[in-house]
């Protein structure tokens, strides 16, 4: 089955990465197109599913990157705004691990200043998801806007939020006090174990489940890096491990993590509505292609997703 498209909602972001320097008194700096809900549109694009990108592109040096990048994987930006305001910038350095750690310059860029006029004509009538998340839901002055559009969208297209959050720019207490009605605006749920740490300090993973389930939201995914994805559906969980990989660094795994949830229960039938259809065996399968995306992602440098070419190219090696 051939999945209907999914809409993703949120910002782009400069991504630059401290590279080795000729001298002490200066830094280089590789830039590559990031940003949470970008990337899943990217990567979602690139799996085969119709990926339509609700963004606030600026026409700086970065927007037009973001614009190129995007295209050239495939997501649909005919909704796109041409945005006056500059492209958001993160500098991300790397530990051995690969797991980076960013500074963020995002004083009034692009990507917060939605309003109500500029979301009121998008049609989803095609689209059986809605996915968004990141800072989206709660910069200002833009955030209130989105959560009306979720809202609006929760009568026609299953609703999928990352919260990914984000303490160096907003206070998780913000986040905090916002889960719950997204909660209720929600039928899946994807954040990582860093997020359950900042959100839920020191709750056990399946009581952090729980709280969210009794909030309204029907599927909740926590992804553990190296550890794999605990799923639970309705309070039923299941584990599924990581896919081993020779890491370059985690940039966007949880991302492309997200995409391949999403683009597996959609070319199952299984976006467009609440969920009711959904089994664990159906959340397990999803999850399994999702540490596979997102092992992939790992694997390179950056927010960059695998093609489904790659995949299939590995899911035939390990058959011969």
């Amino acid at each position: 089955m051939s999945p209907r498209q999914i809409t993703v909602l949120g910002e782009c972001v400069a991504d630059a990465f401290t590279e080795p320097a000729a001298s002490r008194n200066e830094l280089v700096l590789r830039v590559l197109p990031g940003g949470g809900p970008a990337n899943t549109a990217a990567a979602l694009a690139r799996l085969g599913t119709p990926a339509r990108f609700l963004a606030r592109l600026s026409g700086d040096v970065f927007g037009r990157l973001f614009r190129a990048h995007l295209e050239a994987s495939g997501v649909d930006l005919s909704c796109a705004v041409d945005a006056a305001e500059p492209s958001t910038l993160a500098v991300a350095e790397l530990d051995a691990q690969g797991q980076a750690t960013f500074s963020f310059h995002a004083q009034a860029t692009a990507d917060w200043q939605w309003t109500g006029a500029e979301l009121a004509g998008v049609d989803l009538t095609d689209t059986a998801c809605v996915h968004t998340g990141s800072l989206a839901l709660v910069k200002e002055p833009g955030a209130a806007v989105v959560e009306d559009f979720l809202a609006g969208a929760a009568s026609q297209a299953t609703i999928s939020i990352d919260p990914n959050v984000r303490p160096l720019l907003v206070r998780p207490e913000v986040y905090r006090a916002r889960l719950a009605h997204w909660c209720g605006l929600a039928d899946v749920l994807r954040l990582s174990e860093d997020d359950l740490d900042l959100l839920l300090p020191g709750t056990p993973p399946e009581r952090a489940c729980d709280t969210w389930h009794a909030a309204g939201v029907r599927l909740v995914v926590i992804t553990r890096g190296a550890d794999g994805a605990l799923a639970s559906l309705d309070g039923e969980r299941v584990t599924v491990p990581a896919v081993t990989t020779q890491v370059v660094d985690t940039v966007g795994a949880g991302d492309s993590f997200t995409a391949g949830l999403l683009h597996h229960l959609g070319a199952q039938g299984l976006l467009g509505g609440r969920l009711t259809d959904l089994c664990l065996d159906d959340v397990e399968a999803a999850c399994r292609f999702g540490t596979r995306v997102a092992a992939l992602t790992c694997s390179v440098a950056g927010p960059n997703p695998p093609w489904q070419s790659r995949l299939t190219q590995i899911a035939t090696a390990d058959r011969a």
